[in-house]
């Protein structure tokens, strides 16, 4: 059997990180010297979220946590708190990924979009409470929504470019487990 990179688990898991860490590059780069300006989506948050959705296996929870702790750092944001939140929300969409497999990609974005948003005004009132200084109000609102309209094209980029789909109902994965 001649087995691919990207067919095992263990080759999703080091794309998830190569892309992640892409997307941190390209992140850091000072593309504009300008000040100001409209932030950009969260690719990595909906990359993780399209990733839990379609097939849990292939970004664990440390997986996750190691990645965003690394943007954490990077990014020069309060080290542990995204990635926390962004813990957090992955696993409550895990736990409910196989009553989201039933569900129309619609109702998926709602739910996604609203732990997006959950995850943004807690990541914003916790900063708050702690007196970070931080962005307006407005550009937190609107990233958020950049961030919850970029969804589909990460989905159906990871569907048609990467090749993660849903797992079938009933599909277990190499220990017996269901996904």
């Amino acid at each position: 059997m001649a087995e691919t990179f990207l067919s095992s688990r263990w080759g999703y898991r080091g794309l998830f990180v190569l892309l992640a860490g892409g997307m941190l590059f390209f992140r850091l780069l000072p593309l504009s010297t300008q000040p100001g300006g409209v932030p950009g989506p969260d690719l990595m948050l909906c990359l993780a979220f399209a990733w839990v959705m379609r097939r849990p296996d292939y970004v664990p929870a440390p997986l996750i946590a190691a990645v965003f702790l690394v943007a954490d750092m990077l990014m020069m944001r309060p080290p542990g708190l995204w990635a926390l939140l962004v813990l957090l929300g992955s696993e409550f969409l895990r736990a409910r990924g196989s009553l989201a497999r039933a569900l129309p990609f619609v109702l998926e974005w709602v739910l996604v979009g609203g732990v997006m948003g959950a995850l943004m005004l807690a990541n914003r009132l916790v900063l708050e409470l702690a007196m970070v200084p931080q962005a307006g109000l407005g550009l937190t609102l609107l990233q958020m929504v950049l961030t919850v309209v970029a969804y589909p094209a990460v989905v159906i980029a990871s569907h048609l470019g990467l090749g993660v789909t849903r797992a079938a109902p009933g599909k277990a994965d190499g220990r017996g487990r269901r996904l």
